[in-house]
């Protein structure tokens, strides 16, 4: 039985780096250039997993071998049944993690393959809201901020693709010690306007982790 080790993000290294081999593999007559390659895509993936076991990196080490498109493709095939689930939440809960949002607009959770997702992200265009879920050490969070979609296409803070964004702005839970009673600090980054393509696109983390934590002190 395949035990699940590799989320979304993961994945989505995994497929970058195989795609860049790939490449090489087709275009490179230099062998030694393709073996730099290889070593390199091979390391990337690697070190996103320190908490590997040996079966798992043995798994992961196969891209060492492959050469041809269809052995790419067969090698990501492979991977899928070890694809881990964000956690599959209902509405309740959704309602549940921004209690004070009455009107609170649902996204559509029927169509969503939770192997494909880092986080949760959707707008409400009546409301000019953004809201963000993510699982954090096996606790679901929740991030609601205002967005200002942007004039141009720009670079997302969490997957760093050039595609179309809008300012998220998120009012942070903390406050500093002596703070007065109407002290606020609201935090920007530009975002993915679809999440969906967000999703697809983020290999790392630790800029969505750490937004996750300057926001709710968690």
């Amino acid at each position: 039985m395949s035990t699940p080790f590799i989320r979304n993000h993961q994945y989505n290294l995994i497929k970058k780096q195989a795609d860049l081999l790939q490449h090489a593999c087709s275009t490179v007559s230099d062998p030694k250039v393709v073996e730099a390659v290889r070593y390199s895509a091979l390391s990337k993936i690697i070190e996103a997993f320190p908490d590997a076991m040996d079966h798992q990196k043995q798994l992961l080490e196969k891209l060492s071998t492959l050469n041809t498109a269809g052995e790419f493709q067969q090698y990501l095939h492979s991977l899928e049944p070890y694809l881990t689930e964000f956690a599959q939440v209902t509405e309740n809960q959704l309602k549940k993690l921004f209690p004070k949002n009455k009107k609170l607009k649902l996204p559509d959770l029927s169509g969503i393959d939770y192997r494909q997702v880092t986080y949760l992200g959707w707008v409400d265009i009546a409301t000019n809201k953004l809201f963000l879920v993510y699982d954090l050490n096996g606790q679901l969070v929740g991030i609601e901020g205002k967005y200002t979609p942007a004039a141009k296409k720009s670079i997302c803070f969490l997957c760093n693709r050039h595609e179309e964004v809008a300012l998220f702005s998120a009012i942070t839970k903390t406050k500093p010690a002596n703070a007065s009673p109407d002290y606020y600090k609201a935090i920007g980054n530009y975002l993915c306007m679809n999440s969906d393509s967000c999703n697809k696109n983020i290999t790392d983390v630790t800029a969505l982790e750490k937004f996750v934590h300057d926001v709710t002190g968690m």
